[in-house]
């Protein structure tokens, strides 16, 4: 599936820098997320002209920011990088695209639909707070002057990365070995570092869809939760709900071991550190797939700039 940002949805609906600038970092981690899965999210080379905020243009907006680090990283993808969707651009000037009653034709909206009815899979990615907050976007193609009859699309529009993360994962192929698990992990999660070896204590267990994308599911939300930090380097808002949801409670999906079994398997929960040779990790936090009673092992805490380490994906290794 090709994904093209949806220059429509910005239009002058931000009215000062710190709210362009959450959005720009939504649209941004929707990019990573895509790049986790091996594809890229394309661009309009003419983006920059558009304007977010009244009377000033992006490459404006953007200049203001006041992290080097987030203006290097946006302009190098809108100016340099791309890639850009124009440069492969399918549909003409002629072609009579429309969205509810709005004119289409030559912005990434209609190019996705007009890909997408001549057989390439394409979905949009938008800004938000937009008009364009909704998803699936409906796309007619007006064909009267041709003399034949209109088509019709629906495309997917993502308007956080949680949400392209699941569809992208939906349309990715299917995990039908452990070392498929291995591949998809090292493509998926950028935030992760897993030891060489985290995946090897598999190779005794009978292989099972359901439990690799029950790894899958908690590798993701390890990721999520290794970016959910601020500017200032605290946990923000997305962090601490995904925190509450999966490592607090009875049934959390995640938990740190008993002080029993600390005491008692202090020897199996310590692991060869990935980053430095020679030292170790000693990890009790794990993630749980309670159906053949395997565990997920990482480092904690999870703080920003900081490596989480994955060690070990296996049988439960505290088992009285």
């Amino acid at each position: 599936m090709d994904i093209l940002v949806n220059d429509l949805s910005i239009h002058e609906q931000f009215h000062d820098a710190a709210s362009f600038r959450d959005a720009l970092a939504r649209l941004m981690a929707m990019r990573s997320a895509a790049r986790r899965f091996g594809r890229d999210v394309h661009c309009h080379r003419a983006v920059l002209t558009v304007s977010p905020i009244p009377g000033v243009a992006i490459q404006q907006a953007i200049g203001r920011l006041a992290l080097e680090s987030e203006r290097r990283a946006a302009m190098g993808w809108l100016t340099r990088s791309g890639p850009f969707w124009d440069d492969l651009r399918r549909h003409g000037d002629g072609d009579y695209l429309e969205c509810g009653d709005k004119l289409v034709t030559n912005s990434a909206v209609g190019e996705a639909a007009f890909r997408t009815l001549h057989g390439a899979d394409c979905g949009l990615v938008s800004v938000t707070p937009s008009d364009w907050d909704y998803s699936p976007v409906d796309v007619t193609w007006r064909r009267e002057y041709e003399g034949a009859d209109d088509r019709r699309t629906a495309l997917h529009n993502w308007r956080s990365a949680p949400a392209l993360e699941d569809g992208l994962r939906d349309l990715a192929p299917r995990i039908r070995s452990w070392d498929d698990l291995r591949a998809a992990t090292a493509v998926r999660f950028e935030s992760l570092t897993c030891a060489p070896d985290c995946f090897d204590p598999l190779s005794g267990v009978p292989f099972a869809r359901s439990v690799a994308e029950r790894f899958l599911a908690l590798l993701g939300i390890l990721d999520r939760l290794a970016r959910a930090f601020d500017a200032t380097g605290a946990r923000s808002a997305e962090g601490q709900r995904i925190y509450q949801d999966y490592f607090t409670g009875d049934d959390a999906l995640f938990s740190d071991s008993s002080d029993k079994e600390k005491q008692r398997f202090r020897e199996a929960l310590t692991f060869p550190h990935p980053g430095e040779r020679g030292s170790s990790l000693f990890c009790p936090w794990h993630g749980k797939v309670r159906h053949m009673t395997l565990r997920l092992h990482f480092s904690w805490p999870i703080r920003t700039g900081r490596p989480v380490y994955v060690v070990y994906a296996g049988p439960k290794l505290t088992k009285r």
